[in-house]
């Protein structure tokens, strides 16, 4: 059991949203979902929603409860990635049904939740001691929408790609 669990505010669309995300990565399930028994400010019995998941091992809540604050990219999900392979496959996951690709990784899927899908090995080459190779990494990685891991491994060579 986690100590801290992401939670998520949906208008309407957390039952919806969680069984996307279990579809999308492995090791995920949905726990429960369980209906407000009480008068909320969000309605009546019965219609706020909480929604209990599991991303990659990882505990997570959603409420359908009404309007709020929409999401933004104050925050976002990072999916660190071995291969290109998997970048791929999330990256063309999270954006079906009406998801936006952004730049350097960043995707809002169709909930409006932001995502970064990006390469594990993108955090070393940013902390490299070698300052010249982590500068031609991020210049590279300013260029792209979704990270091509030859592209940004090249650059960090300093090979051209």
């Amino acid at each position: 059991m986690n100590k801290i669990t992401p939670f998520l505010w949906y208008s309407t669309q957390a039952e919806e949203a969680a069984a996307f995300y279990v579809s999308v990565f492995p090791d995920s399930r949905v726990l429960r979902v369980t209906a407000l028994p009480s008068e909320s400010p969000s309605g009546p019995p019965g219609s706020v929603k909480i929604v209990d998941f599991v991303l990659f091992g990882q505990s997570f809540a959603a409420m359908s409860a009404g309007p709020m604050d929409p999401f933004n990219h104050a925050m976002s999900f990072v999916v660190k990635c071995d291969d290109q392979a998997e970048i791929d496959r999330y990256w063309n996951a999270l954006l079906l049904g009406g998801g936006t690709a952004e730049a350097c990784g960043w995707l809002k899927d169709r909930f409006g939740v932001s995502w970064q899908i990006v390469p594990a090995a993108i955090f070393e080459m940013m902390a490299a001691s070698d300052r010249a190779a982590a500068k031609r990494a991020s210049d590279a990685m300013l260029k792209m929408v979704k990270i091509d891991i030859g592209t940004l491994r090249a650059a960090f060579a300093g090979a051209a790609h």
